[in-house]
């Protein structure tokens, strides 16, 4: 009998979603002490001029933990500052939410897709820099 993983296509949703899960698990359980990742620029950090503004490791582990808890129980934060920033974003898109649905339903595929693949890699880079600086890292 085929395990569940296998039988999933590779470039399943289901599966990248699993992916990104069992990837910020094994952060998560790697990670005893979050807070020496405190005050450590995020590589992402290091390449963007608007650094004041970017997270520290802490804040991108703590990030990676919410949005995995939010893709595995479904539930959608109500945040209304957030919502009020997308606000102007839905309005710029109300005519193409009127176009035809299913490419609209591939393009938002694809970007969960890449999205979800650039957060996994974000997990394990994140993983590694704290093995790196506890002293186990390759």
């Amino acid at each position: 009998m085929q395990s569940a993983e296998t039988r999933l296509n590779k470039n399943s949703l289901l599966l990248a979603l699993k992916r990104y899960s069992s990837v910020v698990n094994n952060m998560e359980q790697t990670i005893l002490l979050p807070s020496l990742l405190r005050d450590i620029p995020s590589e992402d950090a290091v390449d963007c001029e608007a650094t004041e503004n970017s997270m520290d490791l802490f804040e991108s582990y703590h990030l990676l933990k919410v949005i995995r808890n939010t893709v595995e129980s479904g539930l959608v934060p109500n945040e209304d500052s957030k919502f009020k920033k997308n606000t102007a974003l839905h309005k710029s898109l109300e005519p193409l939410l009127e176009a035809d649905p299913e490419a609209i339903f591939y393009f938002h595929l694809h970007g969960l897709f890449s999205i979800m693949g650039n957060l996994t890699k974000k997990s394990q880079d994140l993983t590694e820099k704290y093995l790196d600086i506890i002293g186990i890292g390759q």
